[in-house]
């Protein structure tokens, strides 16, 4: 099963309208979400859940009352200031580096595991989609993608693709969201910030040396910037494999929970048709990724 990825270098951009849309024209695949911290492709989706677990994604201190001496040291010691004065641990500031455990005299602290999000199998119409969202305050949102990755492969049946809807930005959540995948789809918007972060985003699926790929959405509003964007991605061999004109319609089915592709937008319909197309022509070639 080939896993491409759809990401982009900030939110907004329209990465999870395009894989939305996608997962009406592609056929024998599978879906994910991996923007744990604000997923949404789900209610583009609309399916029926078929496995929901709590995730444990981190440590959390745990102060045994019956064993401690009431000393402070490990309040003095704590330098996110997750103990209180009635010496318990404040879990939104605990961050599980054990410096506690390690101070206490009377060996009353140990570290648990703590609860960081929920994962979600779905099953829907358009296929089999895994997401997940990560609780309030958490951290290691990067693990929690990982987690989400994983778990698509546990409801495989031979399936051709995995569409990923990736995090934005450059982070850890995206380095989880591309590794091992066969390629990267960058989408940005013509803005000079668009611009800016679609280069830093590509910069990231070359240095784990995955083929990346360049769709600029609503490409007629600033034509200038698409123009150099496009020459970028020329000098630096990144092929643009879309150009996705501007139309006020596709906001509107989204407020109806629509994909352009759904309300018939013939357009935004035929384009997205093509990305999908030149992309495995670009996959195909001898130099892609096998």
């Amino acid at each position: 099963m080939k896993q491409i990825a759809f990401v982009s270098g900030k939110g907004g951009t329209g990465k999870s309208t395009l894989v939305s849309s996608l997962s009406i024209l592609v056929q024998d695949k599978m879906l994910a979400d991996c923007d744990v911290d604000a997923p949404n492709l789900h209610i583009l989706l609309n399916g029926k859940t078929l496995k929901q677990e709590d995730y444990f994604g981190a440590k959390e201190a745990v102060i045994d009352s019956s064993t401690c001496l009431k000393c402070g040291i490990c309040r003095e010691t704590c330098r996110f200031g997750a103990i209180s004065e009635q010496l318990e641990i404040i879990p939104m500031k605990c961050e599980g580096c054990g410096a506690c455990l390690l101070i206490c005299p009377a060996q009353a602290i140990s570290l648990a595991e703590a609860k960081t999000g929920q994962t979600y199998v779905s099953e829907t119409a358009r296929g089999t989609f895994s997401h997940a969202l990560l609780d309030i305050g958490a951290e290691g949102s990067g693990k929690l993608v990982t987690e989400v990755r994983k778990n698509t492969f546990n409801f495989e049946e031979n399936e051709k693709w995995l569409l990923i809807d990736g995090s934005p930005g450059i982070g850890c959540v995206v380095i989880a969201s591309i590794i091992g995948t066969d390629a990267v789809v960058a989408i940005s918007e013509p803005t000079k910030s668009g611009q800016s972060d679609l280069e830093r985003v590509l910069a990231v699926a070359r240095h784990f040396e995955i083929p990346a790929f360049v769709c600029i959405n609503k490409y007629d509003l600033n034509p200038e910037i698409t123009s150099q964007i496009e020459s970028y991605c020329a000098n630096n061999d990144f092929p643009v494999i879309g150009r996705i004109p501007f139309d006020p319609d596709v906001m509107k089915a989204l407020q109806r929970f629509k994909t352009p592709v759904e309300t018939g937008n013939p357009r935004v319909t035929e384009e997205i048709t093509g990305i999908w197309i030149r992309l495995t022509e670009e996959l195909a070639k001898p130099t892609a990724k096998q």
